[in-house]
């Protein structure tokens, strides 16, 4: 009786671990297919910041939802991240404001700006060749620079006495990144944790500031002109995207930095948005920035070439 029971027995057993064997096969393909970024509860700030700055220094993209993490939270994080890069890209030389322009606001569904960090590093002169992939997530957008020339302007309150704590403006092509992979759901903590994409930017030469009327005028009027190398029109934008004024910006920027505890010294940089919509990045062309009604002296224009 056993003995006859022995092949029936074997048969079953091996069409039960088949079916159980593509059970497994088919969860585990599904799995892959249906994964979500993983989303942030309870959390060590240093232990995201090093992941975060990992992905960030290894230019790779991360899968970590950050967006359910309140700001404060958020800038603790942003404060470790930046501590990590510092002995990669050298010292804080200025700061920036992002999301100054309400038509990048909506893109991350934000209503607001956000702040971060220059490191010395990551700035490079106009003519500068840069790898397409300088980045996880490489982007392009035209901006404004301008350097603080006296300590008054952190107890300046009007874009008058913000100008006149100013002494240069500088041409500024800013080339953030996101980090974050493609299906991440981002908000402002998501950009804050991340020093607000901060990665490189082309500087032009600097443009001497007087505290005029005349100035104050030109600054909030400024048309530029994003090029690529054979003279296609890539995006253009006014700087009265930045807040209505470039000057807003910088009192933004001064104010949010003292909430946080600090405050502006004499040669520090400030970045204060985006000027055009952001564009992606291509390997093999040249992008050019032209800027009119910024200088007197007539048209400015700062490039930068992707390679491979």
């Amino acid at each position: 009786m056993n003995q006859q029971l022995k092949p029936w027995l074997l048969t079953a057993l091996l069409w039960n671990s088949s079916i159980f064997l593509q059970a497994c096969f088919v969860a585990k393909t599904n799995s892959q297919f249906t994964s979500r970024p993983t989303s942030i509860t309870q959390f060590d700030e240093q232990t995201l910041a090093r992941q975060l700055a990992n992905s960030y220094l290894n230019k790779q993209t991360i899968a970590v939802n950050t967006a359910n993490i309140s700001q404060a939270q958020a800038l603790k994080v942003q404060n470790k991240f930046v501590q990590i890069l510092i002995p990669n890209l050298g010292k804080v030389v200025g700061y920036k404001a992002a999301l100054t322009n309400p038509t990048i606001q909506k893109r991350f569904q934000v209503s607001h700006p956000v702040s971060g960090v220059l490191l010395e590093k990551m700035l490079l002169k106009t003519g500068a060749t840069v790898p397409a992939k300088f980045g996880s997530q490489p982007r392009l957008e035209g901006d404004l620079i301008v350097r603080v020339k006296s300590e008054a302007i952190n107890t300046a309150t009007t874009p008058q006495a913000a100008l006149a704590a100013l002494d240069v403006v500088i041409p500024f092509i800013e080339l953030p990144d996101i980090v974050y992979a493609k299906d991440v759901r981002l908000n402002a903590s998501s950009l804050v944790a991340i020093n607000a994409g901060a990665r490189l930017g082309i500087l032009g030469e600097p443009i001497p500031l007087t505290p005029t009327q005349a100035w104050q005028e030109r600054l909030g009027k400024i048309k530029l002109v994003i090029f690529d190398g054979t003279g296609k029109q890539l995006a253009v934008g006014e700087s009265q995207a930045i807040l209505g004024h470039p000057l807003q910006a910088v009192l933004w920027l001064k104010d949010t930095l003292k909430t946080q505890g600090k405050s502006l010294k004499k040669g520090e940089l400030l970045s204060l948005g985006s000027i055009t919509p952001m564009l992606s990045v291509k390997s093999g062309t040249t992008v050019r920035a032209q800027y009119l009604g910024l200088d007197p002296k007539g048209k400015v224009e700062i490039f930068v070439s992707f390679t491979d």
